[in-house]
């Protein structure tokens, strides 16, 4: 079984770097997928309330037979739940259908800045953490002056910040931003969606130079660099390829090869002006 390699938290606690996303799969056959990641060497679970499968995440946990200290367990509250008693209950409707008693780490999964609730609802995050109902709390999708502003209100840095990373969107001053602050960089949609990215005759000929498919390099690329990352599969395959990173390693040229894809472009939405309910 391939060991995953973790990174320290700023509050000390450990997450593996690679992990298993579940975005846009479908409750009924989310247990199933999560399941075969388990089995096939995954211990990182990422889902959110949004997504519509806290409960075969929750499922897939139950039947593993994997103690609980070596699983490590993120959720998001959604936007149309925060402030901080709405963000109070979130979390343990969340709770319920995973079948947790403790989440390892928990994130606003958007600022919504029209809202202004972000900071009422890290205060709640706060108190999670303070209570020991969550291991580590970040956010989502959060710019350089969403983080300030909440860690000026709390004095709590967030352990991670979880967005939008790939090749053509590579955010290095929000990453740096990261690194000044103690801030784990988390990578959502590594791969770009599947948006012609994969298709890059750039990634191409670092894969053929590695002997491996361009999934394989770009993940290995974000693991350079020191990213968190959690790609997506409902394809056993595919599951156990982007698990298979670990014994290769990108030349610097290649790193930067990769990295000179950027254009920043978004697949998903811009934080500044998403408020959706």
């Amino acid at each position: 079984m391939t060991a995953v390699p973790t990174v320290t938290l700023n509050n000390g606690v450990t997450m593996p770097q690679l992990g298993f996303g579940v975005f846009q799969v479908p409750d009924p056959e989310t247990a199933a997928a999560v399941s075969h990641a388990l089995e096939v060497g995954y211990r990182s679970i990422d889902t959110a309330a949004i997504y519509g499968n806290e409960v075969g995440v929750g499922q897939a946990l139950a039947s593993s037979g994997i103690a609980r200290d070596d699983l490590f367990v993120t959720t998001k509250l959604w936007n149309s739940e925060q402030g901080y008693d709405a963000t109070l209950r979130a979390f343990d409707a969340s709770m319920d259908k995973l079948k947790l008693d403790y989440l390892d780490l928990y994130l606003i999964h958007w600022p919504t800045p029209a809202r202004g609730l972000y900071t009422d609802t890290w205060k709640a995050f706060a108190k999670l953490a303070a209570d020991g109902r969550v291991r580590s709390v970040g956010v989502s999708n959060f710019q350089p002056n969403h983080l300030t502003e909440i860690v000026e209100a709390t004095g709590l840095v967030p352990a991670v910040n979880q967005v939008e990373l790939h090749p053509r969107l590579t955010q290095e001053p929000l990453r740096a931003f990261h690194a000044e602050h103690g801030i784990v960089t988390e990578a959502w949609s590594p791969l770009g969606q599947g948006k012609g990215l994969l298709d890059d005759p750039a990634i191409a000929a670092v894969a053929a130079k590695y002997d491996r498919s361009p999934a394989q390099v770009v993940l290995r690329w974000h693991l350079q660099l020191g990213n968190v990352v959690i790609p997506k599969s409902v394809t056993p395959s595919r599951i156990a390829e982007n698990l298979d990173v670990f014994d290769f390693e990108l030349a610097d040229a290649d790193v930067a090869a990769l990295s000179a894809l950027n254009v920043d472009s978004r697949v998903g939405p811009d934080p500044d002006t998403n408020n959706e309910a």
